[in-house]
């Protein structure tokens, strides 16, 4: 049985909450997207414009882990992520915004960059925003670069400080997933007042707290749009079951019963190659189709794939259908690329 946005309300009440995010992201048209795929209506859900220090998802997320942060009286963030992470950037901008210092763990998980990459776009966000850094060599491996946070974290309770963990690996309760429950609920909202029935929602997948929040809400509100998420990290085989396993725990989370069923994890890798955060021309030219035809920026690591993809999939649907797409931000890393992305 669904529940109503009354009784999300009163689930998610239980976990404590700090207000980062502007309310209620637009819901856009895209009409010159629209003639060039030949589909009847395509939107976009503009979670680029979040507000926290040049926006992105991650702002949604971070309510609620800096919300438990604040809870329990801590003074510190510790983070890991890519070296271009908006993760990383949006964490050091809200424990800027609340006065808590933050450390950020930057790994190595793209190959072959360049002085631009290692210092341009969200690495000079989190200089600029005050966060001290730590290196972390491996790339793809989840679990080790969490212990090297814990051991970051020992070593600043030695010092008297009082650290929060935003986890990385999904072994941790997923809290940030929280957050898309909330924006789940606010498409709803906005699909009745613009009187849209979406045939398709097209999400990036990459951690899954994203994918799998948004899912998550959208079925317990009794929502049955197919919602397929462009995978810009792994596979669409290995990143099914992160997305299942995801829904799971937040229901779990909850204390309810999973609205989702396996044949709601959808996921899509067709511009996922060569991997993450490295650039193919469907993204490259998913990020011109979007700056020229809507002026929208996407990024190379994440909105740049998943448009790649979204456009992909507008072209195989009929002129009467309706698609709806989530821009998860990530226009600080368009610098890091530079020349590349032209």
């Amino acid at each position: 049985m669904s529940a109503t946005t009354s009784q999300l309300h009163q689930r998610l009440e239980a976990f404590p909450r700090t207000r980062l995010c502007t309310p209620h992201t637009p819901l856009e048209d895209m009409p010159r997207l629209a003639i060039l795929t030949g589909v009847g209506r395509l939107l976009i859900k503009r979670d680029d414009c979040t507000g926290l220090a040049m926006g992105g998802s991650k702002v949604r997320q971070l309510e609620f882990y800096l919300g438990e942060a604040l809870a329990q009286h801590c003074d510190t963030i510790l983070i890991t992520g890519a070296v271009q992470s908006n993760f990383v950037r949006l964490a050091a901008a809200a424990a800027a915004k609340l006065g808590l210092a933050c450390h950020i763990q930057l790994e190595e998980r793209v190959a072959d960059v360049d002085d631009l990459y290692r210092t341009s776009g969200n690495v000079l966000l989190d200089q600029l925003l005050g966060a001290v850094i730590h290196t972390y060599p491996r790339g793809e491996d989840e679990a080790g670069a969490d212990a090297n946070l814990d051991l970051i974290a020992s070593s600043l309770r030695g010092e008297g400080r009082s650290p929060y963990i935003i986890p990385l690996s999904p072994a941790h309760k997923p809290l940030g997933a929280l957050g898309y429950i909330v924006a789940a609920m606010e498409l709803v909202a906005q699909f009745q007042e613009m009187n849209v029935t979406p045939d398709e929602i097209i999400v990036p997948s990459g951690s899954g707290n994203t994918h799998a929040g948004l899912l998550f809400g959208l079925r317990a509100l009794g929502v049955t749009t197919p919602v397929v998420g462009a995978c810009v990290r792994r596979s669409a085989p290995e990143q099914t079951g992160r997305i299942a396993d995801r829904c799971d725990q937040i229901a779990a989370l909850l204390e309810m019963s999973s609205p989702v069923c396996a044949e709601d994890v959808l996921l899509v890798d067709d511009a996922l190659a060569p991997g993450y955060g490295l650039l193919n021309e469907p993204t490259r030219a998913a990020i011109h189709a979007g700056a020229s035809q809507e002026g929208l920026i996407l990024d190379p690591v994440y909105s740049g794939k998943a448009m790649a993809s979204f456009l992909n999939r507008a072209k195989e649907q009929g002129p009467e259908a309706n698609l709806v797409f989530i821009h998860t931000g990530g226009t600080p890393a368009l610098f890091a690329y530079g020349k590349r992305v032209l």
